[in-house]
């Protein structure tokens, strides 16, 4: 399986647009190649070197398995048009909240999961919670990094 995004190439900045100091809207992603015997997928995104413990920036789940994109700028409510639920984000909101690293250059993973079965919880779910649910029901899973500094200025 793979995903990607068309806003970013791997391991390069994310664009400013999609960061707190820009719009702040989700980019969009693409995944395919899902195996088998998939009937959902997942998506998290994570900042692994924020201060003290990872920073989850998107909760999403229960995305049927014809959806292989989100497309840019997903509106924060607790159910996606196409369908999907999105969870809480460490900031305790509803969907996407974009790179905001205190300082530094952060590292972003967008991960997809593809599931057998969806899972079992309603809009909200914290990312602790849609891993318990996804626990043994991983077929398979791809991620994309992408990179993010604050500049200076955007600081004071």
């Amino acid at each position: 399986m793979e995903i990607r995004s068309s806003a970013f190439f791997i391991g390069s900045t994310i664009p400013f647009k999609y960061t707190c100091d820009g719009d702040n809207i989700s980019p969009p992603v693409h995944w395919e190649s899902p195996p088998e015997g998939t009937n959902s997928f997942a998506l998290i995104l994570d900042d692994p070197d924020a201060p003290n413990q990872t920073f989850t920036h998107w909760v999403v789940y229960n995305l049927p398995v014809g959806v292989r994109e989100l497309p840019e700028g997903v509106p924060k409510h607790p159910r996606i048009t196409k369908g999907g639920m999105q969870g809480k984000n460490s900031a305790g909101e509803i969907g996407f909240t974009g790179p905001c690293p205190p300082n530094g250059t952060h590292r972003y993973y967008f991960k997809v999961f593809a599931l057998d079965q969806p899972i079992n919880l309603p809009p909200g779910a914290s990312k602790e919670e849609v891993i318990k649910a996804m626990d043994g029901h991983v077929l398979d899973a791809a991620e994309v990094m992408g990179r993010y500094a604050r500049e200076t200025s955007a600081l004071l």
